[in-house]
């Protein structure tokens, strides 16, 4: 098994390009966000997750604008959710972490963002596939 360190920094710089396009732009759809930040779909969710947590993302319709979050609710609790799914088992990818907290994919990486931000969470890889699991 290799240990993938740096998870928390990788969604970290992914909520700074985020970050810094929603700063230049104005609100942007994710469609939009992803075609002007070239992140995957996953490492999006995940970075809104991270800004979710520091309170400075904003989900207005279809759009995300930087202000004060009203994501909380709804993140928050998918990453309690994955939080004790993680707790109840080791070593898990993103599809068994999203089975057993009973959510998608998408929130299920958003969840793991606003986990990351608090630097609850560590990864692994395992025969090239991503798995997560508690610090």
């Amino acid at each position: 098994m290799v240990f993938v360190r740096n998870i928390t920094e990788k969604f970290g710089i992914n909520a700074g390009k985020v970050w810094t396009t929603l700063n230049m732009h104005g609100p942007l759809t994710s469609s939009n966000l992803l075609k002007n930040t070239r992140l995957s779909l996953n490492d999006l969710y995940a970075a809104i997750g991270w800004l979710a947590r520091e309170n400075k993302i904003y989900k207005n319709g279809s759009k995300y604008e930087l202000k004060e979050t009203n994501l909380t609710d709804k993140i928050g609790l998918d990453a309690g959710k994955v939080w004790n799914a993680l707790n109840s088992q080791r070593d898990i990818d993103v599809s068994t972490i999203a089975e057993i907290a009973q959510v998608n994919r998408r929130d299920a990486y958003s969840a793991l963002g606003w986990l990351a931000r608090e630097n609850k969470i560590k990864t692994r890889c395992r025969k090239k596939q991503i798995k997560f699991e508690l610090k």
